[in-house]
């Protein structure tokens, strides 16, 4: 155990410090500051004055140029690295030799090389993990939970269009099981109209018809298919949602639909059903209480009742695994892990970009 972590069990609050100022660095605030009984913003890191300003008052919470002054004022629990991916090996490194654990954000690092050295610098057993959130995600979650219980059989074929890359990538490989296995890929693209929804800024002022750049992708590992589907148009769209689709031998998954085989003469059928709170005389607020279907329940939110969007849930479950592990518990998506989503997801590019076919190999972070 990396003795920057600790077994002592306590009913305090973890504490958390930020690097970075964007969009993405208020998200994570926002979901800690919704969740105060298990997370304490210890403070921020903002290189800009101006900025560093803005977050303090937003967030009433220290902020500081710089890691070397944020640990002179205190050493937070761990720290969570919101900048672009090509500065963030340096920071993580620098955490590491300071013994510091580090929740960074996807990819930890720009291209195949910068992925290795950073794997090389740090080591296996650092205590980093990378805040991928989509297979955390309710719906998601509760689809990897039934193709894990076997009703469906093995799962040797899935159709993933819920995100880009390296997001889609680690949904595709736990439905698969793929682990780190090589895989050979073909890919095409495809351009079509598609009207404009709402972006981070909030509804679109205006009609507006876009070019959505679909990129169609299979990934062939061996006996197992990832059929990736995907246009970065579909982020936030109104229009175009989201879609998995897992088979085994005795069933499917295809999206809300699950049906498999009770026995050879008994087909079975049923739909994952939201279970939210604050419709018409419900008065418990608005949250997701979970996901039910076959007569279970197949996701409970361990977050209710905060006010939190699936996305900001998964978000959380990020930060509530970040604040175990630094406790003891067990990493679960480490630097490794995220390498190998990155690394499939640029191939799936360069397979789009060149039309021809392009095979992964076994990297440096591979068990």
């Amino acid at each position: 155990m990396h003795s920057g972590r600790t077994n002592a069990d306590s009913a305090e609050p973890v504490s958390l410090a930020v690097v970075g100022a964007g969009w993405r660095a208020r998200f994570i605030l926002r979901v800690a500051a919704a969740l105060p009984d298990r997370l304490r913003i210890a403070g921020l890191v903002v290189r800009d004055a101006a900025a560093a300003e803005q977050m303090r008052a937003e967030w009433g919470a220290p902020a500081f140029a710089s890691l070397d002054a944020l640990l002179a004022h205190r050493r937070p629990d761990f720290l969570v690295l919101s900048v672009p991916r090509t500065a963030a090996p340096e920071l993580i490194a620098d955490a590491v030799r300071r013994d510091l654990p580090v929740l960074t954000e996807t990819p930890p690092a720009d291209s195949v090389d910068d992925l290795t050295s950073l794997f090389r610098a740090v080591g296996r057993d650092a205590p980093v993990q990378v805040a991928e959130q989509y297979h955390l995600q309710p719906l998601i979650a509760a689809q990897l939970g039934i193709a894990r219980s076997g009703v469906l059989g093995e799962v040797r074929e899935c159709r993933v269009s819920v995100s880009h890359g390296y997001h889609a990538m680690s949904v595709m490989r736990r439905m698969l099981g793929v682990g780190f296995d090589d895989a050979a890929i073909t890919a095409a693209r495809f351009d079509a109209p598609l009207v404009g929804g709402p972006g981070r800024g909030g509804d679109p002022a205006r009609e507006e018809l876009l070019t959505a750049e679909l990129t169609l992708a299979q990934l062939d590992f061996g006996g197992r298919l990832g059929v990736y589907d995907w246009a970065p148009q579909q982020n936030r769209s109104w229009i175009r949602g989201t879609r998995l689709l897992a088979r085994g031998e005795r069933g499917e998954i295809d999206g809300l639909d699950v049906r498999y085989l009770q026995d050879a003469r008994t087909p079975m059928e049923y739909r994952i059903r939201r279970v939210d709170t604050g419709h018409f005389t419900n008065l418990e607020g608005h949250f997701l209480r979970g996901l039910t279907g076959g007569g279970e329940w197949l996701y409970r939110n361990p977050f209710a009742p905060a006010p939190l969007s699936d996305d900001e849930i998964a978000v959380a479950e990020c930060l509530a695994r970040m604040a175990a592990y630094v406790r003891g518990g067990d990493g679960w998506y480490g630097l490794a892990e995220a390498a190998q989503d990155h690394l499939l997801g640029m191939a799936v590019a360069r397979a789009a970009e060149s039309g021809e076919r392009v095979r992964t190999t076994r990297q440096a972070w591979a068990p």
